[in-house]
């Protein structure tokens, strides 16, 4: 009997696809739609009002919950330099921004920034979120010639709680007191100053407060200052479970005006990313490179935002928002 020879079965040939392309396009997947492959929401920039500045993640404290996981020495985005962000507050100009916002880290820890504060206060008003404690309080020679500037300044201080031994226990032990002394300097001096603090969930909002301003009174501070509150955000790279955002769900928010209190249709962030700056398209959000936008803040505007991060989602629910008038 004839031996048969069995020859094995044609096939087309499997045409290979390098890894790094295909954790590119997952990684694109996962910005335009959810885990469950549904369209993710999204935001169209409107008219860059507010451009923010991120100063650096290096702070003097090292406080746990930090949204930017800052500390003594952080370099995980490098100090900016007037050079890096003077192009940039140009570009703004011609597009007629509004406002220059500061963030960090503690941007008086950044040699340069009382520079790129008295630059950017020549052209338009603008807000600086600080501690308000030893850097500031060792450059008050240097800031206060800014009251002279053509702009005016406004200081957003944090005072996480009004309790000196639960604000203390993770910014440092006097933390709480120069915080305040700091608070005292800029009003005394008259810069805007209002204070960002901390809220716990079965909190009273309105007897917190009365507790800060009885602790301002005693400290000579005025009882008025305007408060802004917010949740923990959670440190970078973290995932804190809220839901990812649809498409459906954006129907809560149908029309262009209903969705202007999302920050991203009227600001941009610049970060520095090695010896580059970079234009983001969420202040709350530099620990994904998918909101890397570019190098152009024009440019940025015609990018579509995807609501991806899990911040987003206290935009979507409650409206937050970083700004705030200088």
């Amino acid at each position: 009997m004839p031996t048969i020879v069995e020859k094995p079965p044609i096939t087309k040939a499997r045409k290979h696809i390098p890894l790094v392309e295909v954790l590119e396009a997952r990684a694109a997947d996962s910005w335009t739609h959810t885990r469950n492959d549904q369209p993710r929401g999204y935001i169209d920039a409107n008219k860059l009002q507010e451009l923010w500045i991120h100063t650096g993640t290096a702070c003097n404290l090292a406080c746990p919950f930090c949204l930017e996981g800052s500390h003594p020495g952080d370099g995980r985005i490098p100090g900016m330099k007037l050079s890096d962000v003077k192009p940039f507050i140009h570009e703004a100009l011609d597009m007629d921004v509004e406002q220059f916002s500061f963030t960090g880290g503690e941007p008086f820890v950044i040699r340069d920034f009382v520079n790129i504060l008295n630059y950017a206060s020549q052209h338009r008003p603008c807000f600086v979120l600080t501690n308000a404690t030893e850097p500031l309080l060792k450059r008050r020679h240097q800031v206060l010639p800014l009251l002279n500037n053509p702009y005016p300044i406004h200081f957003r201080v944090s005072l996480d709680f009004p309790d000196r031994a639960r604000h203390d226990k993770d910014r440092g032990d006097g933390s709480f007191e120069q915080a305040l002394e700091g608070i005292r300097w800029l009003v005394d001096q008259g810069f805007k100053v209002s204070i960002a603090r901390q809220t716990d969930d079965d909190e009273v909002p309105a007897k917190v407060e009365a507790r800060f301003r009885e602790i301002f009174e005693a400290w000579g501070i005025p009882q008025n200052l305007a408060f802004t509150v917010f949740p923990d955000l959670g440190i970078p790279g973290s995932e804190d479970g809220s839901p990812e955002i649809t498409e459906n769900c954006m129907q809560k928010y149908p029309s262009v005006e209903s969705r202007a209190h999302f920050m991203c249709t009227y600001t941009r962030m610049l970060v520095k990313k090695g010896d580059s700056v970079k234009v983001y398209a969420c202040t709350l959000v530099d620990d994904d490179p998918q909101y890397d936008l570019g190098e152009s803040l024009a440019e940025s505007m015609k990018e579509r935002v995807m609501l991806r991060h899990h911040r987003c989602f206290s935009c979507y629910r409650y409206g937050a928002s970083c700004s705030a008038p200088a």
